[in-house]
Formats: C-alpha cells, structure tokens, sequence
C-alpha cells in the first residue's frame, strides 16, 4: 500500500538549506516544457483569458536543440543537480519530444533524479512505456477528482475516469522498482470525507505514495472564494503551518527554465526578474553570474518586493518548507558569500 504523506513534504527528509550554502550547483532545477494546457482547472491561471494570465515565455514549446544545449551544460557544474523536474504552467506530456527529453537527460547523467509533473490524462500506455525506457526516476500525477463529474466541475473537461485509473494503474506494474509514483489531489476536489476515503482506496494500491494537498490563493486574479476548504485555516499547500517568511529561499537553491530559454529564480506565473537567457548564456554562467546573486543580495537585505511579482508573491507563504528558511544568523555570511 502507498505511503500517506499528507501534511509531509512530499520529497522526504528535505537538507537545511543554511547548512549547504553557497551552492555553486542548483540543488532543483525545474524545466518549463511548454506553456499549453489540457485542463482549465478551477484555481489556475488556465482559467484565465489569455491577456489576463501575465506574460511567462516568448515560446510555447521548448525548442529541442536549446534543450540538448543546456542540458549538456549542466555538466560543467562541479557537481549533479539534485532533482531535473518537468513540470511548469501547463501539461508536460503535451510536449511532443517530452519521452526524448527525459532520455537525454538520464543519459547524460546530470542529475540524481529525473521527475516530471503530470495531470495523467495523456499517460497512455504508449507514453507509460516512453517514459519508463527513458529512465524516469519520478512520475507525479496531480488528481482533480474522484469521479467523471468531479473532473468536469473542477477542469472543465470530460474525462473517462476509469480509463485514467487504469492507465495509472498500468505505469505503477510497469515501472521499475527504483522508479517512484507518487500520486495528490488537493482538498478542493473531494466533497467530505466520502471522497476522502474513496481518493484512498482507489489509488493507495497503484501508486508508492499519495497525499492530500491544500489548494492555497497563490494566483493572482483567480477567484478563489468557495474554492478553498480551509478558510480560516493559515496552512501551507502540503498541510503545515504558514510561517513568515522575511527572506525568500528560492533563488539560492532553485532555478527555472521556461520555453524560450530564459532562466528565472522561482516557479513564477509572470516573469519575477530574468537571470539570464540559455539561448546566448551557459546555465553555469547564469546561476553563479552577477545577476543572479546581485537579485540573492536583494532577498539577504529583506526586499520581498525587489520586483513587481515578488511583491504580490504568496508562493513564499503557502509553499516553504521550514527547512528552507534562512535567519539572520546566515544573513552577513551570506552577504559576503554572494557579494
């Protein structure tokens, strides 16, 4: 059976970041494959018109060719990323080269694990097998209900729910033992405890780990009200409790590469502040440059506003960890470090 890891950190046992910094190499290093979705899910930007969803690629799909340039780059870092993850603002399966992408990557080595972040509604066996020749090393999938009606009312889509299990069902006995799959759906997609318990006894048997998640406001402009069970409640997406938050943690472990190769510090849904382009910059170039540690001395000063989107960011409340959180003990040494 599936190991709940409800109101856990869905990773595990999570590093200290203070007691590992500076890093010359990103611990997380998250690919943004596409900017196009299948699902317009009820507390997503994907339910936004276009104009109103905030500007984050010049490109839709990742350009191969980019893509093969900085991976082999990641190879100049002294050492391996912790986790390459496939994930972004849309579906990652939607790309049509994503199999080969996650190949190439294992191939070359250069990170200890390999995930991608699905909604399952393209994990066909076909795509299963894909993926598993590729050497994925984590498969998530995001649930958006229980039922066919529950899928209609939260993405707006119809989906053969049964079908969607099955396939799921078929990756988990066909995966390799190292492989893991873990699968969430957040609280706004279950009605009561019903759900709950029909969420458990439908996937704790196909999956190695599963958890319920908090859908938290962290899009601007979505409507959340009726959306958010726990109102009232100050929880974080995976169920702890919100701390403050007075130095964002993301830019000094974590960097993102959207579509059109641009490199951002923070899974962001509008670009915060570019760090560097992958299409003229090395990735080794962009993470230890004087951009990127110049916005890392902004967050060391306490400036949670050192642009635009930071400002209105809620990501720095609802999805740290304590692990992450940087105090004024590390702040000076820090400083010396990144400036």
């Amino acid at each position: 059976m599936a190991k709940d890891l409800s109101g856990q950190a869905p990773g595990g046992k999570r590093t200290v970041l203070t007691e590992v910094l500076p890093r010359l190499t990103p611990f997380v290093v998250q690919l943004f494959p596409i900017y196009a979705c299948n699902f317009k899910c009820n507390y997503c930007i994907f339910q936004l018109p276009n104009k109103e969803r905030g500007f984050i690629s010049d490109k839709v799909v990742m350009d191969f060719d980019l893509y093969k340039k900085f991976i082999d780059e990641f190879a100049l870092f002294p050492s391996k990323i912790k986790v390459l993850r496939f994930v972004g603002i849309g579906e990652p399966l939607l790309h049509p080269r994503i199999a080969d992408m996650v190949a190439y990557a294992v191939e070359k080595q250069v990170a200890h694990n390999v995930e991608l972040l699905t909604n399952g509604s393209l994990l066909t066996p076909v795509m299963s097998n894909a993926l598993i020749d590729a050497g994925l090393s984590r498969l998530v999938v995001s649930l958006q209900g229980v039922s066919a009606r529950k899928y209609k009312e939260i993405c707006g889509v119809d989906v053969q729910f049964d079908k969607l299990r099955a396939n799921l069902q078929y990756f988990f006995l066909h995966k390799s033992d190292s492989a893991h799959m873990y699968c969430k759906i957040v609280d706004s997609a279950l009605d009561g405890e019903e759900d709950k318990r029909q969420f458990y006894k439908l996937f704790s048997g196909i999956c190695d780990s599963l958890a319920i998640e908090h859908t938290v406001p962290i899009h601007s402009g979505v409507e959340y009200d009726g959306v958010i069970k726990h109102a009232g409640e100050q929880l974080t997406q995976f169920g702890l409790p919100v701390s403050e938050v007075k130095i964002c943690p993301q830019p000094f472990f974590h960097m993102q590469i959207n579509p059109d190769g641009k490199v951002v510090p923070c899974y962001s849904f509008e670009y915060p502040a570019i760090m560097g382009d992958c299409n003229t910059q090395t990735v080794r170039e962009i993470w230890n440059g004087e951009r990127f540690n110049a916005f890392r001395r902004k967050m060391l000063d306490g400036k949670l506003d050192a642009c635009a989107i930071c400002k209105e960011c809620s990501i720095i409340t609802y999805r740290m960890f304590p692990e992450d959180m940087i105090g004024e003990a590390d702040v000076e040494r820090l400083k010396m470090v990144y400036g």
